[in-house]
């Protein structure tokens, strides 16, 4: 089974392993339209395959990881199942980019539930205090709070807060959901979900006001020193023909 790997071993923009090429006919610095992307990896482009997996990766991995907490390996192994169901049923898929954001989740988190079932184990939310680069002001309203955590990865912080208010910031912030698709996914109501979210950043934003940042442990950034995101991108981008 292939796994992956973190980006500390090739770069943390997401972006092709050492050997392999771009994929083609995209100006560089432009974001790829995942819903192009979609339609032509279900036609099989391996092309397009490589850049859903790019684009959707980094955010699964780190919603699977406050899931299941434990090893690191344990979320890369999910994570390396549910993209080969994801390959396997991706022909019958039927949606948007929004929508493929959702459905993968979705699959993500029923074999997150499997594993936790299997280990009997309850969803947790243990996360490492890894990196922080941005912090928010104390002036900060819940929409800004989102915006903050969505550039700066606070997993440390999401992590800090209750089950159901940090899946559905992971969900909203990390994975780019809208609040009908998060729900789809969670298995609730639309407006439960934006109120968690609600819930979950307000609480963040009083707890940077109070802290300053140096909350959960997590550490103030030196002035003028950025510290990268830990991203996520494959040793190998698997393709459509390895995974089914």
């Amino acid at each position: 089974m292939w796994r992956v790997h973190s980006a500390e071993h090739h770069g943390a923009d997401g972006g092709d392993p050492p050997g392999r090429p771009n994929a083609p006919d995209r100006p560089p610095g432009r974001r790829p339209d995942l819903a192009l992307a979609v339609r032509a990896a279900q036609d099989g482009d391996e092309d397009a395959f490589r850049i859903l997996f790019r684009a959707v990766q980094p955010g699964l991995l780190r919603y699977l990881r406050l899931l299941v907490g434990g090893r690191a390996e344990d979320a890369e192994d999910i994570a390396s199942e549910a993209w080969l169901q994801i390959a396997r049923d991706l022909p019958g898929f039927r949606g948007d980019a929004d929508g493929f954001r959702g459905w993968a989740a979705t699959i993500a988190r029923n074999r997150a539930m499997d594993h936790l079932r299997r280990v009997r184990r309850r969803p947790v939310a243990d996360l490492p205090v890894e990196y922080l680069t941005e912090l928010a002001a104390a002036e900060d309203t819940a929409g800004q709070a989102l915006a903050t955590v969505a550039t700066s990865d606070a997993l440390a912080l999401i992590a800090s807060l209750p089950p159901d208010q940090a899946e559905a910031v992971l969900l909203r912030v990390v994975l780019g959901l809208d609040a009908e698709s998060a729900a789809k996914v969670l298995g609730k109501r639309a407006g439960s979900v934006r109120m968690a979210a609600h819930r979950g950043l307000r609480r963040l934003a009083k707890v940077l006001e109070q802290t300053g940042g140096a909350a959960a442990g997590v550490p103030r950034r030196a002035a003028g020193k950025k510290i990268s995101a830990q991203g996520v991108t494959p040793a190998q981008v698997p393709t459509l023909k390895d995974m089914r």
